[in-house]
């Protein structure tokens, strides 16, 4: 592999041999967060960030309710889309392994403006798919207890999530990772032991039953066709959390190296967890058509205490509760180091503040700043419609910034700006991969964000129909704004050594 003549420009020079904190400062930055996480600490980060049990709970009644038991089939189709994904991501993150992925390496990419817009939507799709887990998360801790809660009951406990996740999240990276993997080891054997046993001990139908819609594209009035769509809209939600390995990058040992290899474990162990049970909870439970008319809202639940009896109840409520805190603890980690990665640069609103790093070597200023964004948002949980309206947009935030940074590495490799040059590279194949990836992202954004009745509860006000599409346009405008009157475009394009615009389409 040949260098290139700059080492932070588009075709920088392979720098393999270097060790990570070299690496880093000739990227252009010191290393200030504690660099301690070896392949299995980075795999924890995406593998907890959307869980299998998360994961599954997301869209298994969504699924069944609208494509009735053949809606696992959108779940390889989803799979394999992110795959294509993780491609691209690992090329980037082998030659650039820097947090903040999305921004840092758009900038490389692309002209200062486009870059800085990539990562103002991914940290707001982060922040707020935070604050939809927290939400996510509370009714779990009253059903330990037994107790109905009221939706201002809601919203206090998950507040108490959030800052108790912040808390550990403050005391640095080994603390994060302590929790994490403790959290996903308990998820991990739970999920395979319990979609095993599902599986082999408690089947009460054949497998002929996953090519049954069991009618319900007729009952929610479209097709099969536009069912399975709708179903792929939702089912991509459940393959997004590689994209925590890269937020710990700088805390990653031989981060060019382990970093790809993370991503790509997250994503397929993550995968293979939840198709492996959402198979087994349809073939184990008792009467599926109940998911189908809307008389079961919980068929997991349904399907594992009618199967282990009673006593699972309560133990399966627990897993399911620590699940979602690991889940929340690596999401809004990654959540922090994105926004001090932006704010390192002084082109986040407040960066004096929010690029601080704590005495463990935590970013302080980016966990704070993160927190208050996400809190800010959970008194929407006092009126359901409003919340679901943020959830729809997490979802459809989550896959914009996918598409723009596989849109803009296509881009540089067809006008010869940008060859690999890190550890991973797919060579002639490779921009095969980038442009089936833009393809799959660009439909799934498309896919997301088209208004659907059929994915808004009966009676749902139209703005929670239309809630991907307003999301993203008003993350998107107020970004825009903020590009137009404070201008951190122009402190990107000064601290570049190249001039990116030169090098790049005219993207924005």
């Amino acid at each position: 592999m040949s260098e290139h003549p700059t080492a932070d420009g588009p075709t920088g020079p392979d720098t393999s041999g270097q060790d990570d904190a070299a690496r880093l400062e000739a990227l252009g930055y010191r290393q200030e967060l504690r660099r301690s996480l070896n392949i299995l600490g980075n795999i924890s980060m995406g593998f907890a960030v959307v869980s299998p049990v998360v994961g599954l709970y997301a869209v298994a009644q969504v699924g069944m309710g609208i494509a009735g038991t053949a809606w696992v089939w959108a779940l390889p189709i989803c799979l394999l889309g992110q795959a294509l994904v993780v491609c691209v991501y690992s090329e980037l993150a082998s030659q650039w392994p820097l947090a903040g992925g999305a921004y840092q390496w758009s900038r490389r990419l692309t002209n200062p403006s486009f870059a800085w817009l990539s990562g103002w939507m991914w940290q707001f799709a982060v922040m707020f798919a935070n604050t939809t887990v927290a939400y996510l998360a509370s009714p779990w801790v009253f059903a330990l207890f037994g107790v109905t809660p009221t939706p201002a009951q809601l919203v206090l406990v998950s507040f108490g999530f959030m800052l108790f996740c912040t808390l550990v999240n403050a005391y640095g990276i080994n603390m994060l990772r302590w929790f994490v993997s403790l959290g996903i080891a308990a998820e991990a054997v739970a999920s395979v032991l319990v979609g095993v046993s599902l599986l082999l001990v408690f089947r009460q139908h054949g497998f002929a039953l996953l090519t049954n819609t069991l009618g319900a594209p007729a009952a929610v009035g479209t097709s099969t066709f536009g069912a399975f769509l709708a179903v792929i809209a939702v089912g991509g939600w459940a393959f997004i959390g590689f994209d925590a390995c890269v937020s710990t990058a700088e805390e990653t040992k031989d981060a060019a190296r382990q970093v790809p290899r993370a991503m790509w474990w997250a994503l397929l162990s993550v995968g293979s967890v939840v198709i492996l049970n959402a198979v087994a909870v349809e073939l184990a439970h008792p009467n599926p058509a109940d998911v189908v008319s809307g008389k079961d809202l919980d068929p997991v639940t349904t399907a594992v205490v009618h199967s282990f009896g009673g006593w699972a109840d309560k133990p399966f409520v627990l897993v399911v509760l620590v699940s979602f805190t690991a889940c929340l603890m690596a999401s809004q980690g990654g959540a922090a180091r994105g926004l001090y990665s932006l704010a390192r640069d002084d082109v986040f609103p407040f960066s004096r503040q929010v690029r601080k790093v704590n005495r463990h070597k935590a970013p302080i200023g980016g966990l704070v700043a993160a927190t208050v964004v996400s809190c800010a948002a959970l008194p929407l949980g006092l009126k359901s419609a409003a919340m679901g309206s943020l959830i729809t947009f997490g979802s459809a935030a989550t896959f914009v910034p996918f598409f723009l940074l596989t849109l803009v590495s296509l881009i540089a490799r067809v006008r010869g700006t940008w060859t690999p040059s890190g550890e991973v590279g797919y060579g002639r194949f490779g921009t095969l991969l980038n442009a089936l990836a833009v393809l799959w992202t660009g439909l799934e954004v498309v896919n997301i964000c088209w208004p659907r009745t059929i994915l808004a509860p009966v009676g749902a006000p139209w703005y929670q129909v239309w809630a991907a599409l307003l999301g993203v346009g008003i993350v998107g405008v107020t970004g825009i704004g903020y590009l137009l009157v404070r201008r951190p475009q122009d402190r990107i394009r000064a601290d570049s050594p190249t001039s990116t615009d030169e090098l790049a389409p005219a993207v924005l």
